[in-house]
């Protein structure tokens, strides 16, 4: 009972109820359901990252995507400006 000794942790061999003993992955990684998919997912500088979301942007599968968002903002904007009552008459002559 030294006064400044402290006490060990106890250690426990813990094996999580569904871990598959194969021992594919870590039971204790926490990751997203989407992470394998993404190419901006990972331990890369901000230049990399920032390439790699500019390529995957201009990708030919996401034209669709990339016209519904712009479309879904232009309407979120329009009802901003509806609701702080701007005067949308100084755009037309």
């Amino acid at each position: 009972m030294g006064i400044f000794k402290l006490r060990k942790n106890k250690k426990f061999d813990y094996t999580p109820r569904y871990f598959d003993d194969k021992g594919e992955g870590n039971p204790f990684e926490i990751k997203h359901k989407f992470d394998e998919y993404r190419t901006t997912v990972g331990n890369y500088g901000f230049k990399a990252k920032l390439v790699n979301a500019l390529s995957e942007l201009k990708g030919e599968n996401n034209k669709e995507a990339n016209r519904r968002i712009f479309i879904i903002i232009a309407v979120l904007v329009l009802v901003f400006l509806f609701i702080i009552d701007f005067d949308l008459s100084i755009f037309f002559s």
